[in-house]
C-alpha cells in the first residue's frame, strides 16, 4: 500500500474523500435590539450581530467563499407563544430580506423552533409540565411559512416535535411555497454538545430538560426510525446532529437512504477544539479539516459548521 503514499502528487490521485467550501453552511446569530456584535465567550470568533450589519456580514461570508447560511434569531421579547418567531417584521424574516438584498445568491436557510422565543425557553408551547406536540407543530408551520413569504430557500425545523414535518409542508403549500425545500433536524440528539449554542441563542430551559423530545446518544435505532418518519412526510433533505460523535448514524444513514443528508457540527465540538487549540495541544487548522473531513468520509452531503470561515482559506 506504501506505493500509492510516497508522494503528495499520488496521494492527492487517489484521495477518496474531497472536501470543500460548497459543502458548508455557516450559522448566523442575529440579536434584535443590538447595537453592536456581542462576543459569545464560549465560541471564540463566533457572534450575535446586529440587524443593520447583516448586509456587510454576508457579504463577507459570501467573499469567503461560503454560498449558504443557516440564520437563527434571538429576539428582544419572549412570550408563552413565542410569538416573536412568526412576526413577519421579526428578527429572523428581516435578516432574510436582507440577507437576498446583499447577496442574492446565497442559499438562505433558517432554523424553525421556538426555544429562542418562548418565555419557557422549550422547543414548543409548554401546557402542564409538557411541550403540547400537536400545537406546537400548527406554530411551527407559522414559523416556516412567515420565512418563506421573507424569501427564505430552506426551512429547518429543529423542535423534533412528531409530525412537524408533515406540518410545515402543508403550510407551505398551502401559502403557494411549494419550491421551498425542508431540512429537518430529523435525528437531533439529547446532546452536552449544544451547551454554548444555548449561550449564543439564549436559549437554554427554564425547567426541565428536552430529554422527552430529543433522541437519547443510546438510542440508534430510533434515531433511523426519525430519519425514515421525515422521509415518509415529505422531507427533502435529513440531519443528524450532533455529527462528529454520531459519524455512525451518519453512515448508517447514508447506506439506507438515498436522499441528501446534513449533519451539524455543533457549538460544543467547535468549543472544544477552539480550548484545546489554546491550551497548545493540537493544531487546529489540522482538526478542522481532520473533523470536517471525517463528516464527508461518513456520507454527509451538506455540513453545517462554525468551522466554516475559518478553514475557508485552507480550502480555497
Amino acid at each position: 500500500m506504501r506505493r500509492l503514499r510516497r508522494s503528495e502528487n499520488i496521494r492527492k490521485m487517489v484521495q477518496e474523500t474531497h472536501l470543500s467550501l460548497d459543502d458548508l453552511v455557516y450559522p448566523v446569530f442575529v440579536g434584535e435590539g443590538l447595537s453592536e456584535p456581542q462576543v459569545i465567550e464560549s465560541m471564540p470568533g463566533i457572534r450575535r450581530i446586529p440587524p443593520q450589519m447583516v448586509h456587510d456580514e454576508m457579504q463577507e461570508i459570501r467573499a469567503d467563499g461560503i454560498s449558504a447560511v443557516m440564520l437563527f434569531g434571538i429576539p428582544k421579547v419572549k412570550d408563552g407563544l413565542g410569538s416573536a418567531a412568526y412576526d413577519q417584521d421579526g428578527v429572523v424574516q428581516n435578516a432574510i430580506r436582507e440577507t437576498r438584498r446583499s447577496t442574492p445568491d446565497m442559499v438562505i436557510m433558517a432554523d424553525v423552533c421556538m426555544c429562542q422565543y418562548t418565555d419557557t425557553g422549550h422547543c414548543g408551547i409548554y401546557k402542564k409540565g409538557a411541550v403540547d406536540n400537536d400545537t406546537t407543530i400548527q406554530y411551527l408551520g407559522e414559523i416556516a411559512t412567515s420565512y418563506a413569504k421573507a424569501g427564505v430557500d430552506v426551512v429547518s425545523p429543529s423542535a423534533m416535535m412528531d409530525g412537524q414535518v408533515a406540518a410545515i409542508r402543508e403550510h407551505l403549500d398551502k401559502g403557494g411555497y411549494t419550491n421551498v425545500a425542508i431540512m429537518a433536524h430529523s435525528a437531533k440528539h439529547h446532546s452536552s454538545l449544544y451547551a454554548p449554542f444555548r449561550d449564543a441563542a439564549d436559549c437554554a430551559p427554564k425547567q426541565g430538560d428536552r430529554s422527552e423530545y430529543q433522541v437519547s446518544y443510546a438510542n440508534p435505532r430510533q434515531a433511523m426510525m426519525e430519519v425514515a418518519l421525515d422521509i415518509e412526510e415529505g422531507v427533502d433533505i435529513v440531519m443528524i446532529k450532533p455529527a462528529m460523535t454520531y459519524l455512525d448514524l451518519v453512515a448508517e444513514s447514508r447506506r439506507r437512504f438515498d436522499i441528501p443528508i446534513a449533519a451539524y457540527s455543533v457549538s460544543g465540538e467547535y468549543a472544544l477544539v477552539h480550548a484545546a487549540h489554546a491550551q497548545g495541544m493540537i493544531d487546529k487548522n489540522a482538526v478542522m479539516l481532520e473533523v470536517l473531513g471525517s463528516i464527508k468520509r461518513a456520507g454527509a452531503d451538506i455540513i453545517i459548521t462554525y468551522f466554516a470561515r475559518e478553514v475557508s482559506g485552507l480550502l480555497r
